[in-house]
């Protein structure tokens, strides 16, 4: 009844083995560890739970950049490990019987969930960087669960495989086989040319060869891309008579040429967003602390920002007190010598440091002190 790649002994390479599954694991392993940590880090910056509310620093400058860039650039490196993974244990998903024990049998679960988990937390994390979400969930939530359900299912399978591990860890464990040594190269050429071909978008220095990854950060108008456009936030017909308003114990309204009028500060910044993708630009407009003192606003305090758009997670966001005290966190009126496009937030918009790009809310309308 077992035929085809099913039937017994129908894999016959001698790289499938023990020893090829754990060198491999641990580029996986080491690849998926990265990926979660740095996606916790994104997590607790965009949802900050209450215990961390205050407490996220604002610098370095480029932390979220690095952070995100890291969990991307690890992401993709991890398809292909996660299939060389799958074909050098293949013969053991396929085992006949299925469950020879109670103990097997949950064993075989735990893989099964591993695998699972693993394969849709990276495809649904590879549409991600392509902004395609083919299914009807909410796709940070469920990542982040997938992600530690990944994470837990994968402590769980080295303390159960920690014998064979200990048993093939070292070269000497396993007679040196040309097949084998074959298929490692091979696989360490596939993940240098998956990450040079794609690392580009958040790697400055490698954006030469920056061939597969979905964005060119360099290219756009005023030379960023964009992720949110205003015809799809519904921002495109701003009021004529816009204006801030920034609530506080001195409370006041400003309009455009108001800012305009104010102190300008320019600042070097980058925009990085949970794609992967960054870039730095030179951003011009006026410091946060600014507007907040002139409404009485004291240090210390969280601010609400509410933008012109309709709708949309995003649409008002929190900025705790590091962010808002911080000289570098601008209301932004132009970007690299340009004034906003409305697709880059038009008429301001804010820009601080170290901040994920979905929560430097563009089309900014009211500013207000929690």
């Amino acid at each position: 009844m077992r035929r085809g790649p099913f039937r017994a002994g129908a894999f016959r390479s001698p790289a499938h083995g023990p020893r090829t599954a754990v060198v491999v694991g641990r580029w996986l392993g080491a690849a998926l560890l990265v990926c979660f940590a740095t996606g916790l880090i994104s997590h607790l910056l965009q949802d900050p739970p209450g215990w961390l509310t205050g407490r996220l620093p604002s610098r370095p400058v480029d932390g979220y950049r690095i952070t995100q860039g890291l969990h991307v650039i690890s992401g993709l490196a991890a398809i292909p490990l996660a299939g060389v993974k799958l074909w050098a244990v293949y013969p053991r998903l396929f085992e006949w019987p299925p469950a020879r024990s109670v103990v097997h049998a949950l064993e075989r679960l735990s893989i099964a969930v591993l695998v699972a988990a693993v394969l849709l937390e990276l495809f649904t994390g590879l549409l991600n960087t392509l902004q395609w979400y083919p299914w009807p969930f909410p796709f940070r939530q469920t990542h982040y669960w997938l992600g530690w359900t990944a994470t837990g299912a994968l402590l769980v399978h080295l303390a159960v495989k920690a014998p064979q591990l200990a048993a093939h860890w070292w070269r000497s464990a396993a007679p040196p086989l040309a097949e084998r040594r074959a298929l490692l190269a091979a696989t360490a050429a596939a993940v240098g040319a998956v990450t040079l071909t794609t690392a580009g978008q958040s790697v400055s220095w490698l954006r030469a060869v920056d061939l597969f990854a979905p964005r060119r950060p360099d290219r756009g108008e005023t030379g960023l891309p964009v992720n949110r456009t205003a015809v799809q936030a519904g921002t495109t017909a701003v009021p004529a008579d816009w204006h801030l308003t920034v609530d506080g114990p001195g409370g006041y309204r400003i309009d455009l040429a108001g800012l305009r009028a104010l102190p300008q500060v320019t600042a070097r910044l980058p925009i990085a967003c949970v794609e992967g993708w960054s870039a730095s630009a030179h951003w011009t407009g006026v410091r946060l602390r600014d507007l907040l003192d002139r409404a009485g606003i004291p240090r210390g305090s969280t601010v609400r920002i509410t933008s012109l758009e309709e709708s949309g997670p995003y649409r008002v966001t929190e900025m705790p007190a590091a962010y808002a005290d911080d000289p570098l966190t601008l209301l932004a009126l132009a970007v690299n010598g340009r004034e906003l496009t409305p697709d880059h937030g038009y008429p301001a918009r804010i820009i601080a440091p170290d901040r994920p790009g979905v929560l430097q809310t563009k089309w900014v309308a009211r500013i207000e002190a929690l």
